[in-house]
């Protein structure tokens, strides 16, 4: 009976060497279509802020990185397919998302930012009734619009870059995304000269990393290693470097 138990033992302390040995890299799913949190450069290489931010926590934590390109709607799967050990794709923290999942500290805030034509005259909430209004579907832009409580006609999209595409062709009034994404888009180089960021929601939102419920060690260590990115330095230049903050 001893000599079983001792097996078993030994059996699980093998198991558990061999799953700490495989949490050496910090795999991270993302939806590139956010820019300029993530986005994909012209050889199809996810890169952004979040991208940068997984690297430096990474190196910090003596953990190497690596970005899997995950749709938006498979995002949350990916975790428990094994696919990722942390989604990094400008995630709100919401207390919905908190029962299911663990998150990091915050990283980043963030308002929805409310985009209009460049001569637009809307300036206020109560100025969208009646208006088309594009979003991403699945993003917390459509909660933020409930609150607003106007009666609109919400258009849903697979992706961001979708819904400012319909804005510049004047099939929307109006696209409501996070407020980073909203600058990237109103400074870029066939957008500028059309639109504009009208307002923002007064509520803030809190960005974080996503780790499963059993995975709460790793959201640990990452956490660690975003204290030491934010003291050595490294955060606030990689903020420089994307938001120009």
């Amino acid at each position: 009976m001893f000599r079983t138990v001792l097996t078993s033992l030994l059996a699980v302390l093998v198991l558990c060497g061999s799953a700490f040995a495989a949490e050496k890299t910090l795999i991270a799913a993302a939806n590139p279509t956010w820019p300029p949190m993530e986005f994909l450069d012209e050889n199809k290489n996810i890169i952004g802020y979040d991208r940068d931010i997984i690297a430096a926590i990474a190196e910090e934590i003596g953990m190497k990185s690596e970005f899997r390109n995950i749709a938006w709607d498979g995002i949350f799967a990916s975790l428990e397919s094994g696919q990722a050990n942390v989604i990094a794709s400008c995630v709100t923290i919401t207390d919905k998302r908190k029962k299911a999942y663990v998150f990091s500290d915050p990283y980043y805030e963030v308002h929805q930012a409310v985009v209009v034509a460049k001569d637009s005259a809307i300036k206020k909430p109560e100025d969208l009734k009646g208006k088309k209004v594009g979003v991403q579907i699945g993003t917390t832009a459509i909660e933020a619009l409930r609150k607003m409580n106007v009666d609109i006609d919400l258009r849903t999209y697979d992706e961001v870059g979708l819904v400012f595409e319909d804005m510049r062709n004047g099939r929307l009034d109006v696209v409501v995304c996070d407020d980073p994404v909203a600058r990237y888009y109103s400074r870029k180089e066939g957008y500028k000269d059309l639109m504009k960021v009208a307002f923002l929601t007064e509520d803030v939102e809190y960005i974080g990393f996503v780790f499963s419920k059993d995975n709460a060690e790793l959201a640990a260590q990452v956490n660690k290693g975003l204290k030491a990115i934010r003291e050595n330095g490294k955060e606030k230049a990689i903020r420089n470097k994307w938001l120009g903050e």
